[in-house]
């Protein structure tokens, strides 16, 4: 056990290594081509094959193929392991003496905040996906959910075709506006309970570690301001996005949250983020 800890630490201490694992835990439970990966860390494919195997060797992540592409994704058993390992070494195991978020993740038995819970959708524009996100929940589920959105790039407006969906589906549309996640990363922005990535590029990214340590998902919806074709299939394309969107959130909203522990929690929204909407909703 001790042999493989220092493996796995060793593997972990080049920082295009440890680039590469913790964007596949951003990512978790996806499983991510190569290619993506490299693109996602501008790497070269041969420099990431190479930092991929070193981990698939060390046990941290884990390989398999689907057709002719291989597909790469966290070994979440490893991870804890390697945590475990050091809370039991640095702190023999008191959860006094680590910060409460790491026990908390350890034992699966931290509730999350409540009774009203604060929730961020991100994606890279906040002009589209993630603002459609928010004013479904927030008109969804506004008593019990504070819903909040922003981008890793906000572009200046909501896009007009996002406004336009919403408005056909009975929604207010007057408070939205494009924000940055600068916003929320204030001493007096409030602390997040869940945090969705809306879009595969924001999910990519390495965004702030919030306080709180909120639950997080990735809800990988396709980016309706990039179809082509007619103005009716650009519609068409914001309304599945929207269709996506609610599917996930009716399914979030569903949830148990009050009863659930930390760990319960994340396997269902984990799930939730594998649903098909043209078969869900």
């Amino acid at each position: 056990m001790e042999s493989t800890l220092i493996t796995r630490l060793a593997t972990l201490s080049h920082p295009n290594r440890m680039a590469v694992f913790r964007l596949l835990m951003r990512r978790c439970p996806d499983d991510l081509p190569a290619g993506e990966i490299a693109k996602a860390l501008t790497l070269k494919a041969s420099t990431a094959s190479v930092y991929l195997s070193a981990l698939t060797q060390a046990g941290l992540i884990k390989q398999r193929r689907e057709g002719t592409r291989l597909l790469y994704g966290v070994n979440l058993d490893a991870a804890r392991e390697v945590v475990a390992d050091l809370f039991l070494d640095c702190c023999r195991g008191r959860a006094d003496l680590c910060p409460p978020q790491f026990s908390g993740l350890l034992q699966g038995i931290a509730p999350v905040a409540g009774p009203r819970f604060t929730v961020l959708f991100i994606c890279t524009g906040n002009s589209a996906r993630s603002i459609m996100a928010e004013t479904i929940l927030r008109d969804r589920a506004g008593a019990r959910f504070t819903a909040l959105s922003a981008g890793t790039a906000p572009r200046s407006e909501v896009h007009p075709l996002a406004v336009e969906t919403l408005k056909a589906q009975g929604h207010d549309v007057t408070p939205l506006r494009a924000k940055t996640l600068a916003e929320f990363q204030t001493p007096e922005a409030p602390n997040m309970d869940f945090v969705f990535t809306v879009c595969d590029r924001a999910a990519n990214e390495d965004c702030p570690a919030w306080s709180g340590a909120p639950v997080s998902g990735h809800w990988g919806i396709a980016d309706p301001a990039g179809a082509t074709g007619t103005e009716a299939q650009r519609r068409q394309a914001f309304q599945q996005a929207y269709d996506a969107l609610y599917a996930h959130i009716t399914a979030f909203t569903a949830l148990p949250l009050d009863d659930l522990d930390r760990r319960s929690l994340q396997h269902h929204v984990d799930r939730i983020a594998k649903f098909n909407a043209q078969e869900d909703h």
